[in-house]
Order: structure tokens, then sequence, then C-alpha cells
């Protein structure tokens, strides 16, 4: 059982961009219509933010105001499919005879991102990316705990994903539209105020509290930091409970 502060977070996806209008989300949720819009991440200097990807400019945009100037916090990154729609783009490329440039592939590996964050907030600590499968939000939060427990102030969590290209119809379903969730994390008991949340694992065959299923595990957090239920979403045999703290 792990227990956390969420201190702050921010989120983004095609036109649910401000608290505002993700307060009105989580009201009545619904799958935002993809487009290409993404943030202009104008706090980047111009010459570093021509070699963010999209997904890239979504992680900065949900993260970049959850971390202090000057601030050294650990950061954990986490996608379960990554620069998917960048590596297409590369292999469509090399189909075509086109000569595979070597920033752009070093840009596409999954740890880039988290990289590009150390470097362009002067972030000399501890980073992590990760991908796992539909619940990656819930391995995310696990290790964003074992980090806490190394007695730092708060990490720094992004969930995102970026809509994969339609030659993943009927591979990925799990990405209705591109989006981010950033979370600012601390322990309970530390200098500071936010909602309380445990997450506990248990196996899938316990029955699962109501929640629509629709929704990516992160995406469904947003809304029960908004209207505080409780919810349990399941993968294969991991059934996590998410339950609000007094």
């Amino acid at each position: 059982m792990i227990a956390l502060r969420v201190d702050d977070w921010r989120a983004w996806a095609p036109g649910i961009e401000d608290a505002d209008a993700w307060a009105r989300w989580a009201a009545a949720p619904h799958v935002p219509a993809e487009t290409n819009e993404q943030p202009d991440c104008a706090f980047v200097p111009p010459m570093q933010r021509r070699r963010l990807s999209r997904l890239a400019r979504i992680v900065m945009h949900a993260a970049w105001p959850l971390c202090g100037e000057g601030e050294q916090l650990p950061f954990v990154y986490a996608s379960r499919h990554g620069e998917t729609t960048h590596t297409f783009a590369m292999l469509d490329d090399i189909g075509r005879g086109v000569p595979l440039s070597p920033t752009r592939f070093g840009l596409s590996v999954h740890n880039a991102i988290a990289g590009q964050w150390s470097i362009l907030r002067g972030q000399r600590g501890e980073s992590v990316a990760i991908a796992g499968e539909a619940d990656t939000f819930e391995h995310a939060i696990v290790e964003a705990a074992t980090l806490l427990d190394d007695d730092v102030p708060a990490v720094i969590v992004v969930m995102a994903e970026e809509r994969p290209p339609a030659a993943y119809d009927g591979w990925i379903d799990d990405v209705p539209c591109s989006y981010a969730v950033a979370l600012r994390l601390s322990r309970i008991g530390a200098e500071g105020a936010g909602p309380c949340w445990r997450l506990s694992l248990g196996n899938a065959d316990t029955t699962p509290l109501p929640m629509p299923s629709d929704y990516p595990h992160a995406l469904r957090f947003v809304r029960a930091l908004h209207d505080g239920a409780s919810f349990a979403p399941a993968w294969k045999a991991r059934q996590w409970t998410w339950r609000p703290l007094p």
C-alpha cells in the first residue's frame, strides 16, 4: 500500500488545457477530438524548442510549472507507447530510401524526453523513464514512492501518450487521444498542502469499484481529483485501488 500527497498537478489534451477546462471535463468526461495541435512551449529557448517532438512538448507543457526555478527534484516519465509517431515517421523515411538522421533517432528512444527535461531544467538528480502495460500510470506512482523513500522533498511524475498513426488501429487501443498528466507528489506529513491518496494492489478477481473504464488510468485519476471518488482500475491479474484519505 502506498500513501502520497498530490501537491499540485497539470494536464493537457486537445482543447483541454487549463484548470477550468479540466473541471468541466471531469464533470462530463468525453474523448476530445484528436487534432495536430500542440503546446507552444514558449518558455523553452527557440533552438532547444525546435528539437522537441509533439509528445515532448505535451510533457514539458504539463510538467514545467510543477518544478520551481532552480529546484532539484527526481523526475519520472511514464509512457506505454512513447514516441510511436516519431518512430513510425522514421520507418516510413527508411522505406522511401531517405537517410536516417542520428539526431532524430536519438530523440526517439524512450528516455529521450526524460533527458531533455534534465537538460532544459538543469536537473542533476535522478530521472527515470518507464514503459509498462495499460497500468503504466500506477507503476509510475510506485516508482515515485520509492524515490520519496530516499527522503527527497517531492517527485515529478508525468504520464503521457500521443495518439498513434492510423496504421496502428487495431493494435493500440488504449490511447483515445493525446494527453499528459503531470503530478507533483510528496510524502504525507511533509510540509505543504494537497489531497492525499492511497494506492493499493490486489488480485483482479476482487469486485472493482464502479468507474467508467473507457479512459486511460491517468485521466481517470484526474477525474477522481475533482470528485474525490475512489476507483479501481484492473489490468490482467492486477487490481489497483485508489482511495482518497481524509
